[in-house]
């Protein structure tokens, strides 16, 4: 492990290969805590029928970037949104379909494999983009990223992200007291990058803090209407460097809900869910 810059394009190999070969593994230890069909925000165990932070979704064009297995997606569509889950992992779309098929009778999501950063779909074609812990942690530019999603959102339409609390990064990723003493500067943006002898990435996390945060939500043209950090659920158990421990002192996750204002000059009303060009 070293702290490092790590490019967008060393970022997404990484996070392509790290998540493929983790997949079944990850949904095996998570998938419980996760539920099939559910939107939780982040491992203190908050979830979207208890926040209601996307608002009503019935009817609406629904966004799920580094869906994962789509849990967050199918909890949409369960509420009668129409959905379209992405992630950068073949492998963890896998495992979204064969819980698709687990279902009978259930409204699963469509899926697309891409960056999700550089999302292959028209201007203006969605009501509602999120992410519960997927993409913003794992690419270097925020702004850029955040600019992608607010892109292809309707004015009006809101943009909602959770990743791990900036604050989280001062103290070790661990659960127990020795991961309540800080260690590290808040203000180092060196990403963190586990890597070969060789020097290749095989996977990568970027720290912002969250002034950076903010500042790259104004940056990309949305407008910032809350910031919630999710306190620990008793009773929950914990999840890798989360717990209740380290949870019921410092926040472990930052959700940021933002909208494309409705009066963007940016308009372009009118387009189907398609890809631009070839």
């Amino acid at each position: 492990m070293v702290r490092r810059a790590a490019s967008h394009e060393e970022s997404v190999r990484a996070g392509r290969g790290w998540w493929d070969e983790e997949a079944e593994t990850y949904y095996a230890e998570h998938g419980r805590d996760l539920g099939d069909a559910d939107l939780s925000w982040g491992p203190e165990g908050r979830t979207e029928a208890e926040l209601g932070v996307l608002g009503p979704l019935r009817g609406l064009d629904v966004l799920e970037v580094g869906g994962g297995a789509a849990q967050g997606a199918r909890w949409c569509a369960g509420q009668g949104a129409r959905v379209l889950s992405c992630d950068v992992s073949g492998g963890m779309l896998t495992v979204a379909q064969r819980l698709d098929a687990s279902r009978p009778g259930a409204s699963p999501a469509a899926y697309l494999q891409c960056d999700g950063a550089a999302l292959p779909l028209a201007d203006a074609c969605l009501d509602v983009v999120f992410t519960a812990h997927g993409v913003l942690a794992f690419v270097p530019d925020a702004t850029s990223t955040l600019r992608e999603w607010a892109r292809v959102v309707r004015p009006g339409g809101r943009v909602v992200f959770s990743l791990p609390h900036p604050f989280r990064w001062v103290f070790p990723d661990v659960p127990g007291p020795e991961g309540l003493v800080a260690r590290h500067s808040y203000f180092d943006r060196a990403a963190y990058v586990e890597e070969t002898a060789a020097g290749v990435a095989t996977y990568t996390e970027h720290h912002r803090t969250l002034g950076d945060l903010v500042r790259a939500v104004h940056d990309a043209g949305l407008v910032l209407v809350d910031l919630v950090e999710p306190t620990w659920v008793p009773g929950r158990h914990a999840w890798g460097g989360w717990s209740a421990t380290r949870g019921d002192l410092l926040p472990g996750t930052a959700l940021l809900v933002t909208v494309r204002p409705a009066d963007d000059p940016d308009t372009r009303q009118g387009h189907s869910l398609v890809t631009k060009g070839s």
